[in-house]
Parts: structure tokens; C-alpha cells; sequence
């Protein structure tokens, strides 16, 4: 189970990564719907919808911290536009602010990795980790219906 989901994140990164050098839209999409992948996994463990996995918990916050540490570069300036982007123009106008979440964020989740050892502590630690998503997606991302 652990060399399947070691495996499966390796391969999103890696096919993120080649996908960048094209279409920073796409990737960051592709990226962010790992993220979302992350969070779904983790929203399925607070809700009861799936037993609690050390694993699984570990591999969320693992996801967590590379999204953080690769999505900044998928925001270049020839990005703001186009490739149904959901980005806000705010994103470019405070870069700093919007690079300083993306760099809590994975401070966040690092730190998230190394405190949470059980189901108990996933749930006391998981909601504060996911404030950064709503933060950054409030300022920077446009609503959808």
C-alpha cells in the first residue's frame, strides 16, 4: 500500500513537473488537483468515511509540502491569462503575500508530519493545515458555482 501511493504521488509530481516547462496553467491545475486529492483523503478520515492510516495522514502532509514548494513557480507572469486559469490577477500584484501562504503552508504541513501520530492528533492538527487552503483560495482564486 505504501510503495502504490509513493508510486502514484511520484508519477503526479514527475508528470507535473514535465507538464510546467509547457503549460504552467495545466500544471498548476494538475498540482492542484493532487492537492485536492490530499485533502479529499484527509476530509474522509476527519468525517469517519475511512479508518485512520498513519500512511495515508503521513502521505497528505508529504503532498502538502510539495505542493507548496512547487506551486509558486507556476504562477510566471505569461500565466495570467488563458488556459481557463482560476487564478485572480492578486496573485501577480502580491506575489510576496501569495508566495509567504504557499511558504506556510508547507511549514504547516512539515511540521504537521512530524506531530501527528495517531487519529486523535490527525484531527486536532488536520483543520489547521487545511486554513491555509481557504486562505490562499479566498484572496487569490475566483469563486465557482
Amino acid at each position: 500500500m505504501i510503495r502504490t501511493v509513493l508510486a502514484v504521488t511520484i508519477f503526479a509530481f514527475g508528470a507535473t513537473a514535465v507538464l510546467a516547462q509547457n503549460d504552467p496553467i495545466a500544471a498548476r491545475k494538475a498540482l492542484m488537483k493532487t492537492n485536492g486529492g490530499a485533502a479529499g483523503q484527509g476530509a474522509k478520515f476527519m468525517k469517519g468515511e475511512e479508518p485512520f492510516d498513519l500512511t495515508k495522514a503521513q502521505a497528505i502532509f508529504a503532498t502538502y509540502q510539495d505542493v507548496a514548494a512547487k506551486a509558486p513557480a507556476l504562477f510566471p507572469d505569461n500565466s495570467k491569462t488563458g488556459g481557463d486559469t482560476a487564478s485572480l490577477p492578486a496573485v501577480w500584484e502580491t506575489k510576496a503575500d501569495f508566495d509567504a501562504k504557499l511558504a506556510k503552508f508547507g511549514v504547516d504541513a512539515k511540521d504537521a508530519a512530524a506531530k501527528v501520530k495517531d487519529e486523535a492528533s490527525f484531527k486536532a492538527i488536520f483543520p489547521e493545515v487545511q486554513k491555509n487552503c481557504g486562505g490562499c483560495h479566498q484572496t487569490y482564486r475566483k469563486k465557482t458555482s
